[in-house]
């Protein structure tokens, strides 16, 4: 038996001077600084008040080709003689053992703005033992909402994007055909009007990126726009308005509000995906001058465990087993492209892209970048997905 174990280890990771670009030199332009123009109000938060609703129901599929429910759901039979007493048709429960209907349960998103007859679109996902629900037909079921009062009604043929057939113990299955969507499935049958002017006469506006300078800058703007003070930042994550004199036409005020733009603030961050060797990072994020060397060790461990069986006593002792002798053999392979790279104060983006020239592979720039951060060169939160 062999069994072979291999550790690779990073040695010093050196960095060849990075090259620095005169803007006098001939034939090269100076760096121009990009305009920026800010980013709209609309994408750097919402308003209180205004968001989607979750709706829930539970109703039957049919026209199944026999992939539905088995005899052993007694909830697929009870809610089938419902349908059927709904019909005006009397059916027992032990009549029932159909395998074309499958019990399901049904969602959907409710806009912040919603009229009665706007369409919304419903997943539908097989609640019992179903196989399958591809061909099957929703019928009418009420969608409800938190507060247990139905806001829609869906219904209508699903499009499941997968399939499962089987035949003589032999099955074959494409996707997840146990649950599936209807587009525009639903129908609203209650409207629904977002209130975004609070007890207090504010709106409060919520940032996706909590930040304490992009709310203040927002409040500031505001401010700046309509020439009086009437927005406050509370919060990192939140900035009161107060509507004064446009309560009559809060439409027109919230879509002046919306054509604001403003710098965000940002927080200098590198995110680091390990499955896919992806690194994302602003290119503005600054490192500090720093030396990385880096050579490829690999060292490689090998043991083979041979057993000794004593033959010539064999038959005659009872308590005699077998000795088992383990030999090991060590071997180290030293890389002829062992990197040495020195970086002055520079960016993330010049790091990587010096790294990259060096040969050196995603995965090891991601562990460079960490231990580069651990040494306090590095100027921004690194987050590993």
């Amino acid at each position: 038996m062999r069994t072979t174990m291999t550790l690779l280890a990073g040695l010093t990771l050196a960095a060849s001077p990075a090259a620095q670009v005169r803007a006098d030199e001939p034939g090269i332009a100076p760096a121009v600084a990009p305009v920026t123009r800010g980013v709209p109000l609309s994408a750097l938060g919402r308003y209180e008040g205004w968001r989607e609703n979750a709706l829930i129901g539970y109703g039957l599929v049919v026209g199944l080709a026999g992939s539905g429910d088995s005899g052993r759901s007694d909830v697929t039979r009870q809610a089938l003689q419902n349908v059927y007493a709904r019909l005006g048709t009397t059916v027992s429960e032990a009549d029932i053992s159909s395998r074309n209907v499958a019990v399901v349960i049904v969602t959907a998103r409710l806009p912040a703005a919603a009229n009665v007859g706007d369409e919304i679109d419903i997943t539908v996902s097989s609640a019992a033992d179903a196989r399958s629900l591809a061909g099957g037909q929703l019928l009418m079921t009420p969608l409800l909402g938190p507060d247990g009062q139905p806001y829609a009604l869906a219904q209508g043929a699903l499009v499941t994007g997968g399939d499962s057939f089987e035949s003589e113990l032999n099955r074959s299955q494409r996707n997840y055909p146990t649950t599936g969507r209807i587009e525009a499935g639903a129908t609203v049958e209650r409207s629904v009007n977002a209130h975004l002017v609070g007890a207090d006469g504010q709106i409060r506006f919520f940032l996706y990126d909590p930040n304490f300078t992009t709310a203040t800058r927002i409040a500031s703007a505001i401010n700046a726009r309509f020439g009086y003070a009437i927005a406050t930042a509370d919060h990192a994550d939140q900035v009161s308005i107060r509507p004064v004199g446009h309560d009559s036409a809060l439409t027109a005020f919230i879509a002046s509000l919306e054509e604001i733009r403003v710098e965000p603030g940002r927080v200098p961050r590198i995110v680091i995906n390990e499955r896919t060797g992806t690194i994302v990072a602003g290119g503005d994020v600054i490192i500090d001058s720093v030396v990385i060397s880096q050579g490829d060790i690999r060292i490689t461990v090998t043991a083979e465990n041979t057993a000794s069986q004593p033959a010539f006593i064999s038959g005659f002792a009872s308590d005699v087993s077998s000795l088992v002798v383990t030999n090991t053999e060590l071997s180290v392979e030293r890389a002829a492209n062992d990197v040495v790279a020195s970086f002055p104060n520079t960016t993330v983006a010049d790091l990587v892209q010096g790294l990259a020239d060096a040969n050196v592979d995603t995965r090891r720039m991601i562990s460079i970048l960490q231990a580069v951060q651990s040494a306090g060169a590095l100027h921004a939160e690194i987050i590993v997905q």
